[in-house]
């Protein structure tokens, strides 16, 4: 088994985090949500024992003793106590008899819940509450408030009373039912953004190793070829077939020209990176470009340059590699095969280093992607444009080409000008 490539463990470690937040977010989701339901049915509770409490006082200060000490209620006939309904038992609590029962009550108590929680309060003197089910089916709520006469200590009987709460019930299930909707949709929602955050936490990890497989890619590219000739003219030399002072100087310019590749790939991916920190400061774009005239060898051909004063904003170093490059860009590939260059670097006011050469020109289909690494007009890697193209924009300026006034290529260097 081959062990997974570092993408691999990225995209591992993003799931495993989406999964981690999503996790998280539901136990706490579901805890609130629990907590909700229990505050819920709580409240509904409680406010239907203190409506029950109520109404049962309320029949207990309808009661009273005459002379002789003997129990008066009100006569059920009246339609007293019918709703809520409410029905008296007296006598010792283990000797509970009914006493008085609703005339038309609006419920019906099923009469052995009654005597369970009449038993049950008259035995602890104190208020109980019970649940039980009408013969219809819907739950009661049932309250039973002891009254005491002459014998503080024993009650003298229970005064019971109930409510439906059925709808309370129904209530409680449908608020029980919608933060459960309420809850499931937002872990659903909290997955996708931690799957979302994940991506994005791991997007410059993931970036940074692509620009490492890049820069890999790159020197493995650039640095094939002049080490395929360095090999040939050492087996060469070897081989005695060619002077060996021939065979010393190839191998010279050959190893220039890798050591500008590996310098031109460090510069590369390092702008690629955003590690190379931008020494800004005021130049004079004019006198730059003519030092980069003066300091490259024209090896035949024709450069010329026609500069207007201008100060830019801009690393020193950056912008004279980005010029040095357009120029060898020209030299290198504006002009036909045997035939030397005619370069004109152009310097304009606004900040704009132009080069124009009498080339070929560049095919509008290869301008789109003449900036990109292992691209170019004539074979080459490409990589001194696509530095060109990272100074400009790591400036905040552009890199653009276009056909000249002559036929060949003209590339349009622009960097900030000072104000």
């Amino acid at each position: 088994m081959r062990p997974p490539t570092p993408a691999g463990r990225l995209a591992r470690l993003r799931r495993r985090t989406a999964v981690l937040f999503a996790l998280v977010s539901a136990i706490g989701l579901i805890g609130m949500t629990v907590l909700a339901v229990r505050a819920d049915d709580d409240s509904w509770r409680s406010q239907t024992d203190t409506d029950l409490a109520l109404w049962g006082n309320e029949a207990v200060l309808g009661l009273s003793n005459d002379d002789q000490g003997a129990l008066q209620y009100p006569d059920p006939k009246e339609g007293a106590y019918d709703c809520p309904p409410v029905t008296l038992l007296t006598g010792g609590w283990d000797q509970l008899t009914v006493t008085a029962v609703p005339h038309r009550p609006c419920l019906a108590m099923p009469d052995a819940a009654v005597r369970s929680v009449a038993a049950e309060a008259g035995q602890s003197g104190q208020p109980t509450h019970a649940t039980a089910h009408a013969s219809n089916g819907h739950p009661l709520r049932l309250y039973a408030q002891p009254f005491f006469g002459t014998t503080p200590q024993s009650p003298d009987g229970v005064l019971v009373t109930a409510s439906d709460v059925s709808g309370n019930v129904d209530g409680h299930r449908r608020f029980t039912l919608l933060l459960t909707g309420v809850c499931a949709a937002l872990i659903a929602a909290s997955a996708v953004a931690g799957r979302w955050l994940a991506g994005r936490a791991v997007r410059p990890a993931l970036t940074a190793i692509e620009q490492q497989e890049a820069f890999f890619a790159d020197a493995a590219h650039d640095l094939r070829t002049p080490v395929t000739s360095l090999r040939l003219l050492a087996e060469t030399g070897l081989r005695g077939e060619a002077d060996r002072d021939e065979v010393l100087r190839r191998t010279l310019r050959q190893s220039n020209r890798m050591g500008e590749l590996v310098d031109d790939l460090l510069t590369r991916a390092r702008l690629a990176a955003g590690a190379v920190p931008l020494d800004v400061e005021p130049l004079r774009l004019d006198q730059l470009v003519e030092t980069v005239v003066a300091d490259t060898p024209a090896d035949g051909h024709r450069v010329t340059v026609a500069a207007a004063p201008v100060v830019i904003l801009a690393d020193a170093g950056l912008a004279r590699r980005a010029v040095a490059n357009l120029l060898g860009n020209a030299l290198a590939h504006g002009h036909a095969p045997g035939e030397p260059a005619d370069v004109q670097l152009t310097v304009t006011a606004d900040g704009s280093v132009a080069v124009d050469d009498a080339g070929p020109g560049i095919p509008p289909e290869q301008a789109r992607s003449l900036f990109e690494r292992f691209h170019s007009g004539a074979g080459s890697t490409g990589l001194g444009l696509s530095i060109a193209a990272w100074v400009a924009h790591a400036h905040g300026g552009a890199l653009t080409v276009s056909t000249g006034a002559r036929g060949g290529a003209r590339f349009v260097l622009r960097l900030p000008v000072q104000k």
